[in-house]
C-alpha cells in the first residue's frame, strides 16, 4: 500500500539498534505500513545527551539552545500524525539519555501538539514495565495527544531481538497497538475535516507557595 495517510515518528530509547525495543518497534512498524503509514526509526539511546538547562532560552529562539539531534528530531516531530516513544526499562524506568532528549524535544517544540496520536513502548527482560510506560505517557498528556492503547499495556519481554518475538502475548500487544493507532490517526483527519480543530483555552499558570 503507498504512505497514502502520514507519517509516525518512532523514537528508539534503545542503545540497541536491534534489541528487543527494536523487535517490539518493528511489530508495530509493520501494520502501520500495511495501513499506509511512513515510519521514520531514529535510535537515540546510544547518544551522549544532554539534559534541560532550564535557560528559557527556546521560548526565544523557538529550538533548543543545545544544538544536537533535538533539534533535527523537531521538524520530524512537527510533520507527524503519531509518535512512538519506545524504551528499554533500567532500574523500573526508561533510559535515562532518552528521557533528557524527550524532556528536552517537548520543552523546546513550541508548535501545537494536539490531536497528534502518542503511543508508548517499554522493553524489558522482567520487570519494572509499567512504570516506565506510566513515565512516557505523561509526555502524550500534557501536551493535548490522544494516547493509542493496545489491549494490555505495551510491553515485550526479552534479552535480544529473537528472544523478544518468543513473547507472543507482547508481539501480538504491538500488532494490535498499530492497528489502534492507525485507525485513531485516521478517525482524527477525517474528524479535522468535518469539524475542525478543538478551540485551544488561554492557558492560566499558577505557582503554588508556602
Amino acid at each position: 500500500m503507498n504512505n497514502t495517510y502520514g507519517k509516525v515518528l518512532i523514537l528508539n530509547g534503545s542503545p540497541h539498534e536491534h534489541g528487543t525495543t527494536r523487535r517490539a518497534i518493528d511489530e508495530v512498524c509493520a501494520v502501520l505500513r500495511s495501513e499506509g503509514y511512513e515510519c521514520e526509526i531514529r535510535t537515540l539511546g546510544a547518544l551522549e545527551a544532554r539534559g534541560c538547562r532550564a535557560c528559557g532560552a527556546c521560548r526565544k529562539l523557538g529550538r533548543c539552545v543545545i544544538d544536537d539531534c533535538v533539534n533535527e528530531l523537531a521538524s520530524s516531530f512537527a510533520d507527524a500524525d503519531g509518535i512512538i516513544l519506545a524504551s528499554p526499562v533500567y532500574y523500573a524506568a526508561p533510559n535515562g539519555a532518552f528521557l533528557a532528549i524527550l524532556n528536552r524535544l517537548f520543552y523546546s517544540t513550541g508548535y501545537d501538539k494536539t490531536m497528534k496520536v502518542g503511543a508508548a513502548i517499554v522493553a524489558a527482560r522482567r520487570g519494572g514495565c509499567t512504570a516506565s510506560f506510566d513515565v512516557l505517557n505523561k509526555y502524550f498528556s500534557i501536551s493535548g495527544m490522544p494516547v493509542a492503547s493496545s489491549y494490555y499495556w505495551d510491553q515485550i519481554h526479552g534479552t535480544s531481538y529473537d528472544e523478544a518475538g518468543e513473547d507472543l502475548e507482547g508481539v501480538d500487544t504491538m500488532r494490535s497497538l498499530g492497528k489502534n493507532m492507525a485507525f485513531l490517526m485516521k478517525a482524527i483527519r477525517d474528524a479535522k475535516e468535518k469539524y475542525g480543530e478543538p478551540k485551544r483555552e488561554k492557558k492560566s499558570y499558577t505557582n503554588f507557595i508556602r
